[in-house]
């Protein structure tokens, strides 16, 4: 049946038990790695099944390609006129930092994507694809002046080298944010 049917060569249902946790998420993430279409666990923590499923989600992932997001501006909470627009780039681990870091601030705000072709802050600086140019031409790209009534902006602190520029290229004023997004929730409250 394997040599005519190739599909038969993968589990279709395993089942990782062990008395031990840690070696039955072993067994588990093995059984993952080898393809198996369904893994069932006795015990499962919270902290097994995050690592479970992120394993099987990158196991699929191009390494060449890094996630992004759409690069637009996210209303994040009841927002209006006078929230705080926060800049970042559209690498993934990137924005949902961000976002989840604006959410636990409780403080609606607007985060604006800028394509960077899904790389890191420092990295898309580094490459020149997260410059004051690029920036500015996304706040007009996406009508920010229509959408909150003051010149704000806050920039991650990683690239406080570029604020003077920036304010030149955008007619905004320009905010250096915490270097951390766990700083963002204070630097929010304070604003």
């Amino acid at each position: 049946m394997k040599k005519s049917n190739r599909a038969l060569g993968y589990p279709v249902l395993t089942i990782a038990e062990d008395s031990d946790i840690y070696t039955e998420a072993m067994k588990a993430a093995t059984y993952i790695a080898k393809y198996a279409g369904i893994v069932l666990l006795k015990n499962i923590e919270s902290w097994e099944a995050l690592s479970l499923l992120t394993l099987r989600q990158n196991i699929y992932t191009d390494p060449q390609k890094p996630l992004q997001i759409e690069p637009k501006i996210y209303p994040i909470g009841q927002v209006n006129d006078k929230s705080p627009v926060l800049v970042t780039t559209n690498f993934s681990l990137t924005y949902y930092t961000v976002l989840g870091e604006v959410e636990a601030s409780k403080i609606p705000s607007y985060i604006i994507s800028v394509d960077t072709e899904g790389m890191s802050v420092l990295t898309a600086w580094a490459a020149e694809k997260f410059t004051p140019e690029k920036i500015a031409d996304t706040l007009n790209k996406f009508g920010v002046a229509t959408v909150v009534s003051h010149k704000q902006l806050i920039i991650p602190g990683y690239v406080a080298v570029m604020s003077g520029d920036l304010e030149e290229q955008s007619g905004y004023k320009i905010l250096v944010g915490p270097k951390e997004a766990a700083g963002l929730p204070s630097f929010l409250k304070n604003l």
